[in-house]
């Protein structure tokens, strides 16, 4: 096997027995034996700190009946933020205790959890096959490929993602479950998003937000003067005076563990079966308000330029009335208007602040750039007519 192919791994690259092994776990042949093997980078951008790289590994192999076919892998390696090339950007004053806080191990605590039995039929974890720890903080994933169903979403997949994900909170409710990883502060509602709000928004988003000459920048100015939304940074500014209430009142409502991080790019529909999901990249491992799922889901999309802002007004009607149905499903007992808070105060607090690219201003100017900037002003304003509906 060409130790060249699997560069791309580094110290993950497997051995001739252990890349065996990991074939017959892949392909369920207890006697396939693997005739090449090549790893390649996963083009995705990166965007949480304990994720080091992501990797695709595929191959042929030698099946027992003689015949040869492909096989694939996904390799996710996890780091300690510790290891992260961005870790100067964290504020000095809390960059220690963001080291020692963000749970970079809880997607093996996931895997390793029975959070398989909890999941309502429609909601599935990828085949997990092998998990390597090393002493320096780092760990690596080896989990199934999952080929994905083509074309974008519809309003009926948003839906049914809204009701299964409602199931999921009422069936982790803090006196049903435990988190995944054992914390001191993990029972705390809401530890998790005010962490995040008063860190990456209070401490960074909103400041940037209120200098004005963030707003003179020529490629944030040209959005918001093509897109004629001169009241943006206002609007912007009077909403964060209402983050603290915010995350008070949010606090006070019904929690549940949940995903924590629902985004459809999260939600992976597997091939051949349209109304499945495979749930991967779980997070905040806390007790939040019962919605706080419903943010992600509305926004991930659109935020990756997959769905244009103007659609979500639309999806945001669906997606609310389906969890709350499939919270009712379970015997939980919440109110609509306890759903909508919860939903939009976290979607307020975790992503209309932070929806403008303020990390490229400065940057070379390309065309991509002036499209994603009146993207992301579109974008911006769509959470905020939404979430100014809470004050």
């Amino acid at each position: 096997m060409s130790i060249t192919a699997l560069a791309p791994l580094r110290r993950d690259a497997l051995d001739d027995d252990q890349l065996t092994d990991l074939v017959r776990a892949v392909t369920g042949d207890p006697n396939a034996v693997p005739l090449t093997a090549r790893a390649e980078p996963f083009p995705y951008a990166i965007g949480t700190p304990s994720t080091a790289a992501l990797v695709r590994v595929l191959g042929t192999a030698r099946h027992t009946d003689g015949s040869t076919g492909n096989w694939s892998c996904f390799v996710k390696q996890l780091q300690s933020p510790r290891h992260w090339e961005l870790l100067h950007l964290v504020p000095e004053q809390i960059r220690e205790h963001f080291v020692q806080n963000l749970p970079w191990r809880l997607e093996i605590a996931v895997f390793r959890s029975d959070i398989a039995s909890v999941l309502p039929d429609g909601l599935r974890l990828p085949a997990v096959y092998r998990i390597d720890e090393y002493d320096d903080d780092r760990a690596t994933l080896w989990m199934e490929d999952v080929v994905q169903e083509p074309g974008v979403w519809g309003i009926e997949r948003f839906r049914r993602a809204a009701f299964l994900l409602g199931q999921l909170s009422a069936r982790r409710q803090p006196h049903l479950v435990q988190p995944f990883l054992p914390q001191t502060e993990a029972a705390r509602p809401g530890m998790g998003l005010r962490y995040y709000t008063e860190g990456r928004v209070m401490m960074n988003a909103l400041p940037a937000l209120a200098d004005r000459e963030t707003w003179r920048q020529p490629l944030l100015a040209a959005a918001v003067c093509n897109t004629g939304d001169h009241r943006l940074r206002d609007d912007l500014l009077e909403l964060g005076e209402e983050l603290p209430a915010v995350l008070d009142a949010l606090d006070a409502l019904p929690q549940c563990y949940q995903h924590g991080d629902a985004s459809p790019q999260n939600l992976l529909v597997p091939l051949g079966s349209p109304d499945e999901f495979v749930v991967i990249d779980w997070g905040f491992d806390c007790p939040q308000a019962v919605g706080f799922d419903l943010g992600q889901l509305l926004v991930g999309l659109a935020h990756a330029g997959e769905l244009s802002p103007t659609a979500l007004p639309a999806v945001d009607a669906v997606i609310l009335e389906a969890f709350t149905e499939g919270v009712a499903a379970e015997g939980m007992q919440v109110s609509p208007e306890q759903v909508r808070y919860g939903y939009l105060g976290s979607l307020l607090a975790r992503a209309t602040f932070t929806a403008l690219p303020l990390e490229n201003l400065g940057k070379p100017v390309t065309d991509a750039d002036v499209a994603l900037f009146e993207s992301r002003v579109q974008l911006t304003r769509a959470l905020v007519d939404l979430t100014r509906q809470l004050t």
